[in-house]
């Protein structure tokens, strides 16, 4: 389901009238895609927000002129520091089209103890309907044992999704936990090691 949110058209540009927009709590944005000319948009930051929460959200823009434009994010924008939006750019999709997106994997179940379960590629990259983006990927891992892998072209896909990731990248995999040794036996070990220095100097000295 598109989510709706009325955007307006801008005209001025540059990083000042960026700057005085998102002081008003909006976003610049540009819409793009098809051949068309961009669209200049200002959004709205709080709803903005919260949609953006998901990268993969299909957006219903409502201008004041009645016309609506189906759009995805394609790149987001955020303050270094405060990590809030400061520039979208949207590219139009149309009813049926497909559109190559990245989606988050994620792991579901519990391995068999002590094996953990490790995501060894954040995203997968699909070939989708455009108004049917999956907002991630699920992979169950449980009771999967030590050893287990899961390559790109074994992940079971949602509806007619086609996968443009390589099928030979490992996706996910279970594997033992790496034990590190505790900074006090590494001191211990380098105090035996004087230790047995110092009496074979001593023995050589008698």
């Amino acid at each position: 389901m598109a989510e709706k949110l009325n955007v307006e058209l801008r005209e001025d540009f540059g990083k000042g009238a960026a700057r005085r927009l998102r002081a008003d709590q909006r976003i610049p944005a540009v819409l793009y895609g098809h051949g068309e000319a961009p669209l200049h948009l200002s959004l709205p930051n709080h709803e903005t927000a919260l949609i953006a929460r998901n990268p993969n959200a299909l957006l219903e823009l409502g201008l004041a002129d009645g016309t609506q434009h189906l759009a995805l994010i394609k790149e987001i924008q955020r303050h270094p520091l405060k990590r809030s939006l400061t520039h979208l750019d949207l590219i139009t999709v149309r009813r049926g089209e497909k559109v190559e997106v990245d989606i988050p994997v994620i792991l579901s179940g519990e391995p068999v103890a002590p094996a953990i379960a490790m995501v060894d590629l954040q995203t997968l990259t699909l070939s989708v309907d455009a108004l049917h983006v999956p907002e991630h990927i699920e992979i169950s891992v449980e009771d999967a044992e030590e050893g287990y892998q899961l390559f790109a072209g074994d992940v079971i896909l949602p509806g007619d999704a086609e996968l443009v990731t390589d099928a030979e990248i490992l996706v996910a995999s279970v594997e033992m936990p790496r034990v590190e040794p505790a900074p006090e036996d590494e001191e211990s070990e380098e105090t035996a090691g004087e230790s047995a220095e110092e009496s074979e100097e001593d023995a050589e000295q008698e």
